[in-house]
């Protein structure tokens, strides 16, 4: 292995301040309610309103600003979007009267959460992208109150319109103008407008994330996630110039973003790194993007594929590339991944936006014990069982004996009361 280009390492930090920020920020939103919001939505984003909720007439002047092909783009995402969430949810079915001996009946039911808040960041850029990837799985699920919530546009009091029209197409039943920490605390724990929610998902700042962090037990959560990271296997047949276009595609996302290229051939290596400087040239988000890249790209030059296979399966990246002469014959073999996207054609950002698959997705090794947001994040496999006379008789002693072998008498005697 050889690297070509070295990313800075990433120190494990004492984020203790961060911490003590929002945990003061919770406090405060416990403590106050809407009055510690509107106060944060001030301090924060110079935003002042009467309501945290957003109005329909708020959401009929987004759509009224929002351009014709702008909406039919949104509308064509969201069908694959709900078409694949929904295929998902027919592989989830329900199981009932397995017997796994005479008498004793088993079984699983499916059911939707009852609520959940959909984060949709707002940060730079609009991201309502993200509204589409939360919302609409959570739709089809069932759960049946979906709140959605999303800073406003920085010195306005309004949602950016685009992010307005698609939490509504994706199917928000409430839509609130606030966000950070304080929104967190607020969906956990309420305040006088807002209800608390059974679960958060939903990517943010590191405060959202932090929020996430000290909320869970309160509300579930997705996961914790961090900056957003793609790793690409590539040999010598892949264009430089689409690797260099990939890697920019989640440099520009933050300066903290990884772009990560693990190939077997040198001489597309340094094509590569010469297609990306010259991209950023022209870039209008090289700002970003260029302190991302110098940061934290990186190129690795390896013996074989079988030594990037291992690679990525290490890393465990939210985004893997791989573009290969024969990608398929690598695929059963990469296990830690948040989403896989198979040869040259298929573009990481086709699933950021409108191919289907979510783009919520787990950061910074999370991949290796969880994937992304998906139908199945919003349901729950809840187990019930049913017996016979014969069979509760039958199998008490069998229980009566292993509870008495932990010492649980009244476990025991439980089980004892069946057989009289």
């Amino acid at each position: 292995m050889k690297i070509i280009k070295k990313a800075k390492e990433r120190t494990a930090e004492d984020n203790r301040a961060l911490r003590d920020a929002v945990t003061a920020i919770i406090d405060d939103v416990c403590a106050g309610g809407d009055r510690a919001l509107a106060q944060y939505n001030e301090k924060f984003d110079q935003c002042v309103r009467d309501s945290l909720r957003v109005s329909r007439a708020e959401i009929e002047e987004a759509y009224a600003r929002i351009e014709p092909q702008e909406l039919e783009d949104l509308k064509a995402a969201k069908a694959n979007i709900e078409s694949f969430a929904k295929a998902q949810r027919s592989t989830m079915t329900e199981l009932d009267n397995f017997s796994p001996q005479p008498g004793i009946y088993l079984g699983h039911r499916i059911i939707p959460v009852s609520s959940c808040c959909c984060y949709v960041p707002g940060g730079g850029y609009p991201l309502y992208s993200s509204a589409l990837m939360l919302i609409i799985p959570a739709k089809v699920a069932g759960v049946r109150r979906i709140a959605a919530c999303s800073p406003t546009v920085k010195g306005t009091s309004r949602i950016h319109y685009k992010t307005l029209v698609a939490m509504d197409l994706a199917g928000a039943d409430e839509i609130y103008a606030v966000g950070g920490a304080q929104a967190i605390a607020a969906f956990s724990y309420g305040t006088q407008e807002i209800r608390p929610v059974d679960m958060i998902v939903g990517p943010g700042n590191q405060y959202v994330a932090e929020a996430k962090r000290q909320c869970y037990g309160q509300i579930g959560i997705d996961f914790i996630a961090g900056p957003s990271e793609v790793l690409i296997i590539a040999d010598g047949q892949a264009d430089s110039r689409v690797l260099a276009a990939d890697l920019l595609a989640q440099a520009e996302h933050d300066p903290n973003a990884k772009g990560i290229l693990v190939t077997t051939d040198e001489t597309l290596a340094m094509d590569v790194i010469r297609d990306v400087e010259e991209e950023l040239a022209a870039l209008s988000t090289a700002g970003i993007a260029r302190r991302s890249w110098d940061d934290y790209g990186e190129v690795v030059l390896v013996d074989s594929i079988d030594e990037a296979v291992d690679m990525a399966n290490a890393y465990a990246p939210e985004h893997l590339e791989i573009n290969l002469a024969d990608s398929d014959a690598v695929i059963e073999r990469l296990y830690n991944y948040g989403s896989l996207f198979i040869g040259g054609n298929t573009a990481e950002v086709f699933g950021d936006y409108a191919s289907g698959t979510n783009h919520t997705l787990p950061t910074v090794k999370a991949a290796r014990y969880t994937g992304g947001v998906w139908v199945g994040t919003f349901l729950k496999t809840c187990t019930h069982q049913s017996m016979t006379v014969a069979a509760s008789r039958a199998i008490a002693p069998l229980v009566a004996r292993m509870a008495r072998g932990e010492g649980l008498e009244g476990h025991a005697k439980a089980a004892d009361a069946r057989k009289e």
